[in-house]
């Protein structure tokens, strides 16, 4: 595995391999890796010629008093995990290779940026859009892998990418779950013996939205009072947002009468969690 630090080295080896005619898989993430990581990198490593992972803890996309300082970090254990999976080449760029002195071009969804987390975390999505959009620039993969965890930001880099006509395809794969159901994320790590237990209910809330919906019921509000209430009984655990919402442009929606997306973000602990479940009615 080549570990790159500098664009135009990047730049380089990409050339190179576009040359022998190879196609190019692309995981862009922030590190700390796990299993969830891993199944989009095998994917990539199953279908295209060449694997790219990029470890880039975005700074654009924090807002202030958010955890970006202690965000987890641990290249080396990261660098040896990638080794082992067979990724070809890992990018690891500093902040000053990524956003030079005197950067002030910035890329925003307008209609999608504002809502869901967006609200809560007002710079996140133009700070995870313009690095996303460097990223592609620097890499030209054929293909970019996301996880449906990030439900909102994969929609938003779909529509980037629709949008400016970009050559590259979004592939989002399903969620990667402990067994117990907790998303796998980074922020986990944050989360202590207590937190961890009370973190489940965020699963549980969105199994709760299944099921309804699986019973023909096909109120939003219904659906929704339901999970807050299962959450509010958390004592560990604060609501930032439970929604349920259309899957292309995220608006809200009233009636359940095809696919949509249950979304919810919560505290536990200082770590905010995010989660979704796709709620498909029964015909």
């Amino acid at each position: 595995m080549k570990t790159l630090t500098r664009v135009i080295q990047v730049k380089e080896e990409i050339r190179d391999m576009r040359s022998q005619g190879k196609t190019i898989g692309f995981v862009p993430t922030m590190g700390y890796l796990h299993e969830g990581h891993l199944n989009l990198i095998r994917e990539s490593l199953r279908k295209t010629d060449v694997t790219v992972v990029s470890i880039f803890v975005n700074p654009a996309q924090f807002g202030p008093g958010e955890d970006f300082a202690r965000y987890p970090r641990n290249l080396e254990r990261d660098s040896e995990i990638l080794k082992k999976e067979g990724v070809d080449c890992l990018f690891v760029p500093g902040p000053e290779e990524m956003f030079h002195k005197g950067h002030n071009t910035y890329v925003d969804v307008y209609d999608l940026k504002d809502k869901l987390c967006g609200r809560s975390r007002p710079t996140q999505f133009r700070g995870v859009c313009t690095v996303v959009l460097k990223l592609f620039n620097i890499v030209g993969p054929d293909v970019s892998y996301f996880g449906q965890k990030d439900a909102q930001q994969a929609i938003i880099l779909k529509r980037m990418v629709e949008d400016l006509n970009l050559d590259v395809k979004i592939d989002v794969l399903p969620i990667a779950r402990e067994e117990d159901g907790l998303a796998l994320s980074s922020r986990n790590e944050y989360l202590n013996k207590e937190e961890r237990k009370a973190a489940l209910v965020l699963s549980k809330g969105l199994k709760e939205a299944q099921m309804m919906v699986e019973k023909r019921e096909e109120k939003s509000e219904a659906i929704i009072d339901r999970v807050k209430e299962m959450i509010s009984q958390e004592p560990l655990a604060k609501m930032d947002y439970v929604e349920i919402v259309d899957m292309d442009n995220l608006d809200p929606v009233v009636r359940i009468e095809k696919e949509t997306l249950a979304v919810l973000a919560v505290f536990v602990g200082k770590a905010r969690l995010i989660d979704n479940a796709i709620l498909r009615p029964k015909e």
